[in-house]
């Protein structure tokens, strides 16, 4: 009942609820698998990261094995409505227990995940893992001045897209293999003209190794700054938006990756005027680029908003970044991805093609007056009926599940 008097209020302003859920459905969010096991992967769960990654926290019941993980994931997933991707990185492969080197995996390392995600109806994404590793330490990969270190982590990368490659031709889906380095200095260098010759020429290396588009598609990543590369930043925004502006990349766009007074969602719109398609990593830094749990806040609307609006769900990847060792680890998987679905829904009801208009006429006051009943319009009765349409729990009761599965299987892991 209060779905149908939240559908007629909407419809008053032109917006179509059906249509709006049905809209968001089809929209893929792709989540990150490392929230689950603090970005520890399966190579060497017991090294400790490096490269400016960083996790907080030691809530019980962390994922130690792959099987763990997984499992983890199934139980955030069914609580989580729409449309659903998991985004591995390198070192989830599936080893067997064996030492393998990151320059010698290879695809059927992923024949596992490949197999698993099948089942599910899940797609796959990809990242090389270019840092906690001997051969990071110095803070410089691909733009090392060390040949062999450079060398390394090219054939890794290569590596990777073909690895990319090989799981979109088993799903019948296109991967989204995404490089980002965290090569910079701690402070000041004599020579970063030399330091970004380097990273281009890696690039280049990388990317002339044939991969069919079709199956997997190439995004690079830029940042500010991060731990331990506070004054330099090798792959910065400019740099990487240029590159992949000239070499036809997707450009990915990390929401903790600018200055804090920098918005992604303003990004949006501006780059797509020069880009096919674009990659963003939606976390929620504080202060720094810190991946806390996405949560239902302004930006995260914002962001959303201006996908919808301008019709990008086709040319706009949506993947999640966050790790949060402080809290459940499934529920903040649930929490974030739920929020980023929120985000979604709320844009998709927008009556933006009214909005347009006034705008084109100049009546910014009827603009703004529009915007701000928005704001209170009953979102709520149509989120729970999209969850109820893709049976998953409307409210917090989701919570009760995750607890159960604490209860159950997560403290019993020691």
């Amino acid at each position: 009942m209060s779905y149908e008097v939240a559908r007629e209020k909407y419809a008053q302003y032109g917006v179509d609820t059906e249509a709006a859920i049905k809209r968001v459905a089809e929209i893929p969010v792709s989540i990150n698998c490392w929230q689950g096991d603090d970005v520890r992967g399966f190579e060497d769960p017991d090294r400790a990261l490096s490269g400016g990654i960083m996790t907080t926290g030691n809530y019980p019941g962390r994922a130690r094995t792959i099987d763990e993980l997984r499992d983890d994931f199934d139980v955030a997933a069914k609580l989580i409505p729409g449309a659903k991707r998991i985004n591995l990185h390198a070192i989830y492969l599936d080893n067997g227990g064996a030492r393998v080197e990151r320059n010698e995996i290879t695809p059927e390392h992923f024949d596992s995940w490949i197999d698993w995600a099948r089942v599910r109806g899940l797609g796959i994404d990809f990242n090389p893992t270019c840092f906690s590793h001997p051969m990071s330490e110095s803070g410089l990969t691909l733009s090392s001045p060390d040949t062999a270190v450079r060398d390394f982590w090219v054939e890794h990368c290569i590596r990777c897209r073909k690895i990319g490659e090989y799981i979109g031709r088993k799903l019948k889906d296109t991967v989204i293999t995404n490089i980002w380095v965290p090569d910079g200095s701690k402070d000041t260098p004599a020579d970063m003209a030399g330091a970004r010759e380097r990273l281009k020429d890696s690039l280049d290396r990388i990317f002339a190794t044939d991969v069919s588009q079709e199956y997997n598609k190439d995004a690079v990543e830029g940042k500010v700054f991060g731990i331990g590369a506070e004054s330099f930043t090798v792959g910065s925004n400019d740099f990487y938006m240029c590159y992949a502006i000239s070499r036809g990349k997707i450009l990915t766009l990390d929401a903790g990756h600018y200055h804090p007074t920098e918005y992604v969602s303003d990004k949006i719109s501006a780059v797509l005027q020069f880009l096919d398609e674009i990659l963003l990593h939606v976390s929620r830094p504080v202060r720094w680029d810190s991946d806390h749990v996405v949560i239902f806040d302004d930006e995260l609307r914002a962001i959303a908003r201006e996908i919808l609006r301008g019709g990008f769900e086709k040319r706009v990847h949506i993947g999640l970044d966050f790790f949060d060792a402080s809290i459940n680890r499934v529920a903040a998987w649930v929490i974030g991805t739920r929020s980023m679905q929120k985000a979604l829904l709320y844009a998709a009801l927008e009556p933006s093609a009214l909005l347009r208009k006034y705008e084109l006429e100049g009546d910014f006051t009827s603009r703004l007056a529009l915007m701000e009943e928005c704001k209170t319009l009953p979102f709520v009765d149509v989120w729970e009926r999209y969850c109820e349409i893709c049976g998953v729990p409307a409210g917090g009761e989701w919570l009760d599940e995750v607890r159960r599965y604490e209860r159950d299987v997560l403290s019993e892991r020691v």
